[in-house]
């Protein structure tokens, strides 16, 4: 009997893939920003986050923190005061992406040639390529 390969029907997305769940976790639409934003500035009240991310609305952002702190990558602390008082903070598991948001952001200097690339596609493009 032979092992799986990716083009077998029986191949489930994680094994064609392991990545792909990790992809989907962490950099949905709005998560990144936040990890990203506690792992650099640490710990912050709601409004702090939302001003330092800048266009994410309200409700998205308490969305996105709930799904993040059922996730184990975000740790919400509570504290009964008067007013009552929110903390949000990366967890030990968020910080683990640490790594990952670096070699990202070393990376980051090819998006001008990822531009010039689009550039060059967009106005070179073969007829027979075009619908």
């Amino acid at each position: 009997m032979s092992e799986s390969t990716a083009g077998d029907a029986g191949v489930d997305a994680v094994q064609a893939c392991p990545i792909a769940p990790v992809v989907d976790l962490v950099f949905s639409r709005w998560t990144t920003p936040i990890l990203w934003t506690l792992n650099e500035f640490g710990q912050q009240r709601f409004v702090e986050l939302q001003r330092r991310i800048g266009v994410i609305t309200p409700k998205v952002l308490t969305q996105r923190l709930r799904q993040l702190e059922r996730d184990g990558l975000v740790t919400r602390t509570y504290h009964a005061e008067v007013p009552p008082r929110v903390e949000y903070e990366i967890s030990p598991l968020g910080r683990s992406l640490a790594p990952l948001f670096h070699s990202l952001a070393e990376w980051s200097p090819n998006l001008a040639k990822v531009e010039a690339a689009r550039h060059h596609f967009d106005t070179h493009e073969p007829a027979h390529r075009r619908p």
